[in-house]
């Protein structure tokens, strides 16, 4: 370990101070016009002297600001991915997310999903890149807010000739009374300490906390983003539900029972296009505006303690169900998210005689949930053998793409009294494959209809949290961005008086100070040697 470093004052600096943190004498060799470092008071950190351990080397990768942003850097390509295509809890939700995004999206969506972006804010490896982004703020504040905040705390009012030297604002041999000093510079509000013919004037220094009060907001901000991760923390779910049924409220069960929904009525509204108040708007388009859509629901809850479809369901309450108009209760909120109007719930068929077009018996096949036969009376039925919903081919062989009705097809199996053999058709709109020496066909006679709506579940208790970080982050941003540390050293010699003057920003301010100083003491203006350098 590197030995500490012994200041002429005697006082003992660890290892890779750069200023004496007693008297303030830079150590390292400087030119005469050099400005000392004053970045954390010229302070040692530990990622700058320790890098022997492992501890040592996570800590000083965690502490370095290039890694933080490349972490910030890696979570905004993987938001941005994310949205290429829908997360999962947009796209339907009788469909396998495996089939549907390579059905969808070909390799590409395969791929998606393989690497979890389908559920991206719930996967493992982003929960992990929040952890280490959390992390590296909390390493890399405790690595400069510690030596910081404990130099400050021990300024002392007597400083090295050379710190004052290698200040930025310098003057010596000033001539000017230190008393007339005191009060001009009080009345500039700042806080005057004295000690042995020396003055240290200071005001703003709560500013150097700013970005620390950032990091703290935005650790808590992200811990409350993380604890969305956590069951009963965070529920955001897309219910869809068709007109008429009654389906169970995802995310809503408890040891306390299972909530559920049923959908009454769907209502679609568009503005008429001789409304006075958009009438401008309206006939610049050709498609309808939609003016309202909404569901009305009834809020039923089980009290099966926890076992969906046990127990006693009784009525909670009814309510209208509309955009920025949610049905809330408990924790949860459901908002009106979509809607698909006019989707096939229902098909109906007839089996027919062929050769004498007698129609022998009727029957219908729920799209949603089909029976696997179908009883016509008098030794006639029929049996499903294949059921494709959203039929497509694919090398001659019929699949399909999902469990969405959009485009359904069937294998059907007609049975008759007369014959043991079973006859085969394969069903689709505007398709019809028959075996050959079929006495019987099936025949297309209606379909059925259903609304369906979509509701987003909510339900956010790290709202308060997230809330609490970004107000707190705000503060910091207000705090060090509106003030600034600044300070000033006088100091008495034979010559005259030393004058010395820092900021952590805002050198215009501090000059201005220095200037109302001059001008109600009469004293000449500390040099700033930045700018004579570049002059």
């Amino acid at each position: 370990m590197e030995k500490t470093i012994i200041c002429e004052c005697g006082h003992h600096n660890p290892p890779g101070t750069l200023i004496c943190q007693s008297c303030g004498k830079p150590f390292a060799d400087a030119k005469e016009n050099m400005e000392a470092s004053m970045r954390y008071e010229g302070t040692a950190r530990r990622s700058q002297t320790y890098n022997r351990t492992a501890v040592d080397k996570i800590w000083n990768f965690f502490s370095s600001v290039k890694v933080g942003i490349w972490i910030i850097v890696v979570i905004l390509v993987a938001a941005a991915i994310g949205t290429i295509f829908p997360q999962e809890m947009y796209i339907p939700q009788n469909v396998d997310p495996a089939s549907h995004y390579e059905s969808e999206y070909g390799n590409l969506g395969k791929i998606y999903f393989l690497l979890g972006f389908h559920n991206l804010y719930g996967s493992w490896w982003f929960i992990v890149l929040l952890g280490m982004l959390a992390l590296s703020i909390i390493v890399a504040s405790i690595d400069r807010g510690v030596p910081l905040y404990k130099s400050l705390k021990r300024q002392k009012v007597i400083r090295h000739d050379q710190f004052l030297k290698h200040q930025r604002l310098f003057a010596q041999d000033v001539k000017g009374d230190l008393g007339t000093m005191k009060i001009a510079l009080k009345e500039q509000n700042y806080k005057i300490r004295e000690e042995n013919g020396s003055l240290f004037a200071e005001k703003g220094r709560f500013s150097r906390w700013g970005p620390y009060v950032n990091h703290v907001g935005l650790v808590i901000f992200l811990a409350g983003a993380m604890l969305r991760f956590f069951p009963g923390m965070y529920v955001e779910e897309v219910l869809w539900l068709r007109e008429g049924d009654t389906a169970a409220i995802p995310g809503t069960l408890s040891e306390d029972g299972q909530y559920y929904l049923k959908n009454e009525k769907f209502i679609l509204e568009f503005y008429d296009k001789n409304d006075e108040q958009f009438k401008d708007a309206l006939q610049n388009t050709s498609n309808p505006v939609p003016k309202n859509f909404q569901t009305n629901a009834v809020l039923y809850k089980s009290d099966s303690n926890g076992t969906i479809g046990a127990g006693e369901i009784k009525k909670v309450k009814e309510g209208k169900i509309q955009v920025n108009k949610p049905l809330k209760f408990d924790s949860f909120s459901l908002y009106q998210t979509d809607f698909k109007m006019d989707e096939l719930n229902a098909m109906s068929f007839s089996l027919v005689e062929k050769e004498s077009q007698k129609k022998v018996g009727a029957f219908e096949v729920d799209l949603i949930n089909p029976k696997k036969k179908y009883d016509l009376g008098n030794g006639y039925s029929v049996n499903l053998g294949k059921y494709y919903p959203n039929y497509f081919l694919e090398d001659g062989e019929p699949k399909t793409k999902n469990n969405v009705p959009d485009n359904p097809a069937f294998v059907f199996e007609m049975i008759s009294p007369e014959s043991t053999k079973k006859e085969k058709a394969f069903v689709a709109i505007k398709n019809n494959i028959e075996m050959e020496g079929n006495r019987y066909k099936v025949e297309f006679a209606g379909i059925k209809t259903k609304n369906l709506t979509a509701l987003t579940v909510r339900k956010d208790h790290t709202l308060p949290i997230v809330s609490l970080g970004g107000i707190i982050f705000m503060i910091g941003v207000v705090q060090g961005l509106y003030w600034n540390h600044r300070r000033i050293w006088i100091k008495e010699k034979e010559g005259g008086l030393w004058i010395a003057a820092h900021t952590n920003k805002n050198w215009f301010g501090i000059k201005k100070d220095l200037q109302k100083l001059s001008d109600k003491t009469g004293i000449v203006m500390p040099e700033d040697r930045t700018a004579a350098k570049t002059a």
